[in-house]
């Protein structure tokens, strides 16, 4: 939690200098702002290659209770990775039915029921997603 009241400022310090870099230079601004992204990219990359191939050679040095705790790791990636992209689906998902939905029942109102019903199939992909964590934390 104290990482992102030290990262939200900094943040919009980041944004705000951005958008004035782009009003005042236009293309150029807009260039130096990929290429940033880009070196940024590289950058993230390059540190996930180092963590991934540390990673094997330690494990594969270490006991067997450190090679435990990396599965389980992995398994509350996996988790997470799962909860938050369905997540996001379900947002969308909503989003989109949710809007349909009230169109349609402000024509018909006779409709809401058909409605909801819609609106909650798409709702339940957030509860496929929690499924999956809970399958994955079970093996951890």
């Amino acid at each position: 939690m104290i990482a992102w009241l030290i990262a939200l400022p900094a943040l919009a310090l980041i944004f705000t200098v951005t958008r004035r870099l782009a009003r005042r230079h236009g293309r150029a601004a807009l260039r130096l702002i990929i290429a940033a992204d880009v070196l940024l990219f590289v950058g993230a990359l390059a540190v996930l290659i180092v963590a991934l191939s540390g990673g094997a050679a330690r494990a594969a040095a270490s006991s067997t209770a450190a090679a435990g705790s990396g599965a389980g790791s992995a398994a509350l990636i996996g988790a997470a990775i799962a909860v938050a992209g369905a997540s996001i689906g379900a947002s969308i998902a909503v989003a989109y039915t949710g809007a349909a939905a009230l169109a349609a029942m402000s024509e018909r109102p006779e409709l809401f029921g058909r409605a909801m019903v819609i609106v909650g199939l798409a709702e339940g992909i957030a509860i496929y997603g929690l499924v999956v964590a809970v399958l994955l934390l079970g093996k951890a």
